[in-house]
């Protein structure tokens, strides 16, 4: 059993409901994002619900590199050593490329890529030196394919940590260490609040899946299985004209 789990952007969303999930599963959590009221909210509900636990928390932008070093590095020693780590932490701006915004699609591939590049090379050294670890990133379905318009530039940061970790599991595949890459569709969350997105299902429904997926530590999975594991397979085939058409 993984029972020191870290997840970052884990003040809200997707992230927060995780934590409350793994917490119901007497799981140990270090918690990191930038906003660290919400975090000590969580923190002092968790602690309250699950008085057993320990919810360790910290301070973390993880655009900082160094800074992600550092608190992962300080929240192993501070758990007694990390067992799995998730990379949550994420941003959903963007325009279409070619329009104007690039500040702002520079940032989605910073913070959804870069920063995911500095945080699966953080977990990875303590997962190497102990020769065991699960590492899990949250990718996106909308990682399948190349998509127009204002998602264009998430779509492939989704793509790029999605073959960061398939690389990285290709290069652990003889080891006890696992890799992860969960591709959630539409699940409510602060990202994606849209009440009438298609096939969009609650925070907590979304995330009971995610966790049964991580829980199985399988190397990819689209999540909820139904309907994303059928739209994932049409999405891989799918003529771009109606990629471009309905997306």
């Amino acid at each position: 059993m993984r029972k020191n789990i870290l997840i970052t952007g884990a003040s809200a969303g997707l992230g927060a409901e995780m934590a409350r999930q793994f917490a119901a599963l007497g799981r140990n959590l270090a918690l990191c994002a930038r906003r660290t009221d919400r975090l000590d909210r969580l923190r002092g509900e968790l602690t309250a619900a699950h008085p057993g636990l320990t919810v360790a928390v910290r301070r973390l932008d993880v655009t900082d590199h160094d800074a992600v070093f550092t608190v992962f590095r300080e929240l192993d020693e501070e758990l007694g050593g990390l067992d799995r780590v998730i990379v949550n932490a994420g941003i959903g701006k963007g325009q279409p490329v070619g329009t104007g915004h690039f500040p702002a699609n520079l940032h989605t591939a910073e913070t959804n890529f870069v920063a995911a590049l500095a945080q699966c090379e953080a977990a990875m050294e303590l997962f190497r030196e102990r020769g065991a670890g699960h590492l899990v990133v949250i990718s996106s379905v909308s990682a399948l394919r190349g998509l127009p318009g204002a998602v264009t530039t998430y779509a492939a940061t989704k793509a790029g940590v999605s073959a960061l970790a398939e690389g990285i599991r290709a290069d652990t595949l003889r080891t006890p260490i696992r890799v992860s890459a969960i591709l959630p569709g539409y699940i409510r969350s602060e990202m994606n609040p849209e009440p009438h997105a298609p096939m969009i299902v609650s925070t907590e429904k979304g995330v009971r899946a995610m966790v049964r997926a991580i829980e199985r530590e399988v190397p990819s999975a689209c999540v909820p299985p139904w309907p994303w594991r059928l739209i994932g397979a049409a999405m891989r085939v799918a003529p771009l004209r109606l990629i471009a058409r309905f997306l």
